[in-house]
């Protein structure tokens, strides 16, 4: 533990250099959770090569996330990086994307002292965060005033081919403009708010379907080696949209599907249970200063950055 008085914090903004730093520092406090919470299975903990590749992967994220965040700030203690936290302004809405500390640093106020910064009320309808399930991380959220309202569980298995029945159109979603504003649209009634800078992201890097009924949009689903977000306008089309998406999964030859699951969809708890699939006991929680959207219309983004 580090005596803050002898090595004091400076916050600085981040850039574009840190981002390696910052994904090591994320690994790192990921499998320290993992660990005090007693947790078996992946932990983030891996040696050198395999964390340069599992950078590769998450790479394109961490760029998106830097290039699109409204606050970035960066935590030092005798020139090295310490911890760094995030948040993303879309449509007036904050959410804190990210807020980590490297083990054995997390006291002295370094944590405090981040999220006043990156997460300001200024500016902003309402703030939220997909918190870990870390009693002192949800500590310091309940302080910074946002409340839990559900949590969020994933959900997988080794897909298969899975028949289903529908009336929805399933049409490949295109890269332009149209599109996003059509993304644009469902959000806002999912949701209660636009991001069409992550659209722009999102089909850039995975496969989206939009469901169509009668011609008209019924909502949208990311698919692939990660899944998510998916927005329905009719909860009871997931049996459906999620058969589909298993299918595709498994069509791609991928051998896991996984999926983010806030637990008031209550209709695709109930399809994902019916299917076998299992539920990870990493849970996360959706904390906010207002309750917002209609969850039971949506499955979160994989891995869950932002919503």
């Amino acid at each position: 533990m580090v005596d803050q008085s002898i090595n004091p914090v400076e916050y600085r903004p981040g850039n574009a250099a840190d981002d390696y730093d910052l994904f090591l520092i994320l690994e790192a406090a990921l499998a320290d959770l993992v660990g005090r919470l007693g947790f078996a299975g992946e932990s983030g903990d891996e040696d050198e090569a395999a964390l340069a590749q599992l950078w590769q992967s998450k790479r394109p994220i961490y760029i998106h996330l830097r290039q699109t965040a409204d606050q970035f700030w960066v935590a030092q203690q005798k020139g090295q990086t310490v911890g760094f936290a995030r948040s993303v302004l879309r449509d007036g809405v904050r959410e804190l994307t990210e807020l980590f500390v490297k083990p054995g640093t997390q006291s002295g106020g370094l944590g405090r002292g981040l999220i006043e910064r990156a997460f300001p009320k200024d500016g902003a309808s309402n703030r939220f965060i997909i918190a870990t399930s870390d009693f002192r991380a949800q500590t310091l959220y309940l302080k910074a005033g946002v409340f839990p309202r559900f949590p969020i569980y994933l959900f997988e298995r080794t897909p298969e081919q899975t028949p289903f029945e529908s009336d929805l159109q399933v049409v490949l979603l295109q890269n332009d403009a149209a599109t996003v504003a059509t993304m644009g649209e469902i959000d806002q009634d999912v949701i209660g708010f636009r991001r069409d800078v992550d659209h722009q992201w999102f089909l850039a890097n995975r496969r989206g379907f939009l469901y169509v009924r009668n011609g008209r949009p019924a909502g949208y689903g990311y698919v692939g080696e990660s899944s998510g977000p998916f927005a329905l306008l009719d909860a009871s089309d997931f049996p459906a949209v999620l058969a589909h998406a298993e299918s595709t999964v498994q069509a791609a030859g991928h051998a896991h599907f996984g999926l983010e699951v806030p637990m008031v969809n209550e209709t695709a708890v109930t399809y994902l249970l019916s299917r076998n699939f299992k539920m990870d006991v990493f849970m996360a929680m959706l904390m906010s200063e207002r309750p917002f959207g209609n969850f039971d219309r949506y499955i979160v983004t994989s891995p869950p950055f932002f919503v």
